[in-house]
């Protein structure tokens, strides 16, 4: 894993947030609308567009426009660096 400590923050960022963890809570079940996520979650519209660039930026978030709505997903690629990068993290250096 090579990247840098900024890049490694983003990622513990997206996941340091109670709302952030709710939307990824509803992300688990596939692809939603901002407008679905808006009716589920207790936020702004305003509010939702902050936390999902949080979320874009880490990578652990992709989306998409359909027509002036963005759809959001889980990124397997985002999940997978997320999941690498608590391994290194927590794995003691054995050298």
């Amino acid at each position: 894993m090579d990247t840098s400590y900024e890049e490694q923050a983003k990622i513990f960022k997206a996941f340091s947030d109670s709302k952030r963890l709710a939307i990824l809570e509803q992300l688990r079940s596939g692809e939603k609308c901002a407008c679905i996520l808006l009716d589920k979650l207790d936020l702004t519209q305003s509010g939702l567009s902050y936390h999902m660039k949080v979320l874009c930026e880490s990578g652990i978030v992709s989306s998409r426009q359909e027509g002036k709505w963005i759809h959001y997903s889980l990124s397997a690629t985002g999940r997978e660096a997320a999941i690498a990068l608590l391994k290194k993290i927590a794995t003691p250096d054995t050298e």
